[in-house]
């Protein structure tokens, strides 16, 4: 148990300091004095000083992830990892998720939404490497499959892999249909398209010749 005795200002911006029985006790963003209406002559308990601490790191979390995000979009799962990194407990983390989802901050259906039509239509990327991509970042088998459903044209893949391969074609010296047929394969796999598309694309490009 102790009084608060003294709020005064710090001289790092935007904090102020608490005393307790005329001694210092911790410094905490000014804005927790107000949300948690602390006041000089309060009586403060064990409880109410973990309420402040655990106030103070909700606040210092969420700072974090918004400067995260401020560069690039992000996974759920990607803003958890990194403030695991900080040291941030689970329950603190889990409020400043709830606070990222309430004000749209993340959303991993859109993250992979734009993914997908970004790595499709700009990159040209199948669908295997898209699916690998957005598991990277955390992004639930469930989520990958519905927005991939929903948003990839299967079309669009199919013009995108016939469009690589006719260009990996006009770089290659080999005139042997069989090697052109591997090389060309393997470099639309490797660009994560599923087999299959390949065998289409691969039959339309070498104009279904022997090999």
């Amino acid at each position: 148990m102790g009084i608060i005795t003294k709020l005064e200002t710090s001289n790092s911006k935007g904090r102020i300091n608490i005393y307790i029985d005329e001694k210092f006790s911790m410094s905490v963003k000014d804005e927790i004095i107000y949300s948690l209406y602390i006041r000089k002559g309060q009586t403060i308990n064990e409880d109410r000083l973990k309420e402040i601490v655990e106030e103070e790191s909700y606040i210092k979390a969420k700072s974090k992830a918004l400067n995260i995000l401020k560069f690039s979009s992000k996974s759920e799962k990607e803003i958890v990892d990194k403030l695991k990194k900080n040291d941030f407990e689970d329950k603190t983390i889990n409020r400043v998720l709830e606070f990222l989802k309430k004000y749209d901050f993340i959303n991993d259906n859109r993250l992979a939404k734009n993914m997908i039509k970004s790595k499709v239509n700009s990159k040209k990327l199948g669908k295997n490497r898209v699916k690998r991509d957005l598991y990277k970042k955390g992004v639930s088998d469930s989520i990958i499959e519905e927005e991939i459903d929903e948003n990839l044209d299967e079309e669009i893949e199919f013009e995108n892999a016939l469009e690589l391969a006719y260009k990996k074609k006009s770089n290659l010296k080999d005139t042997d249909k069989r090697k052109l047929y591997e090389k060309i394969g393997r470099f639309l796999v490797y660009r994560g398209y599923d087999f299959e598309l390949v065998k289409r694309v691969l039959n339309r490009v070498l104009k279904n010749e022997e090999y």
